[in-house]
């Protein structure tokens, strides 16, 4: 797959642009709020480009394809969960506590139960090896 990367000034004209959340190397992360202007633009018959166009976009910098590819992915999620299906939920429910934000006793909890996760691994490679040397023992044997 061929995928367009955005300069740094490409990143900047996209970043002006209200509809706009983030901006990486290849891909746009748009606004709840866009998204549902979209279904609501694309319900009564506009084409995806048209909608991109009317919402400041520069269609020829963000390329047809990603604006394809785009109007399926929010057109599917709004046909199964509705509205609440465009909610960018990646922040919210990422399942990773935010690090910068523990305390000192769920810092110390996790590492506690990295310190037990690491001795059960090395238990099991010790039974492991274990193993290994008395299925050996045995084959000399016989």
């Amino acid at each position: 797959m061929n995928r367009k990367y955005f300069t740094q000034k490409e990143k900047n004209i996209l970043n002006k642009n209200p509809y706009v959340k983030s901006v990486g190397e290849t891909l746009i992360t748009y606004t709840d709020e866009f998204k549902r202007i979209f279904i609501a633009e694309s319900e009564i018959g506009k084409l995806p480009k048209e909608i991109f166009e009317d919402c400041g976009f520069d269609v020829d910098l963000i390329g047809g394809s990603r604006i394809r590819k785009a109007a399926y992915r929010w057109r599917k999620a709004y046909k199964e969960s509705g509205l609440d299906g465009l909610t960018d939920s990646r922040k919210d429910f990422s399942g990773r506590p935010n690090k910068e934000n523990m305390s000192l006793e769920e810092k110390n909890a996790r590492l506690e139960a990295q310190i037990q996760l690491l001795k059960a691994e090395n238990e099991l490679l010790k039974k492991l090896k274990m193993m290994e040397r008395g299925q050996g023992k045995s084959k000399d044997i016989c």
